[in-house]
């Protein structure tokens, strides 16, 4: 039902039949980027967390992961991951769902810089068989962002492709 909530939420910008759903997992970033045939930094990672009063999404590149100290700095609270139970409560959207679409209310998103390096990005659509290509601004705006963070760190040193969709099994070429 989640990526049911994801379309109708979509709608008011006329992208919902723009969600790619696939027969493969996109469950995790690698499985994403498999299935899209991009890079994994592409994907557009949500990363679920709780807040003294409710929970919060921050979405990443997918090469990234949460710094605490970045984190503690910025919002003046230690970083907690939700529980697979906790997310579905709190966010609407299964673990390998979650994305910053069509959140219940006091749902707050936040949209780490790393996705500004480029012109697209992958985030999730209500399931871990979705997602939609979207540009940092498409992504700013649908998603109700409250602010852009730098809370963020790379896993490791990752080429940067600013590319378009491509379709799985295609070689990407980086620069």
């Amino acid at each position: 039902m989640s990526i049911e909530n994801v379309r109708a939420w979509l709608s008011r910008w006329n992208r919902e039949k723009d969600i790619f759903e696939m027969d493969a997992s996109t469950a995790t970033v690698g499985e994403a980027a498999a299935a899209l045939g991009v890079i994994p930094a592409r994907i557009a990672k949500s990363i679920s967390l709780k807040t003294p009063e409710r929970a919060m999404l921050v979405i990443t590149s997918g090469d990234m992961k949460l710094d605490n100290r970045k984190f503690k700095d910025r919002f003046g609270f230690k970083a907690k991951m939700l529980s697979a139970e906790e997310a579905l409560e709190y966010t609407g959207h299964a673990v390998g769902g979650v994305c910053p679409f069509g959140l219940p209310p006091g749902v707050e998103v936040y949209l780490d810089v790393s996705m500004k390096r480029f012109t697209t990005v992958f985030p999730a659509c209500g399931n871990g068989h979705s997602a939609i290509e979207l540009t940092p601004d498409e992504l700013n705006g649908y998603s109700e962002n409250r602010d852009w963070v730098d809370v963020c760190k790379s896993t490791e040193e990752a080429p940067v492709s600013t590319g378009g969709f491509q379709k799985p099994g295609v070689d990407l070429q980086v620069p």
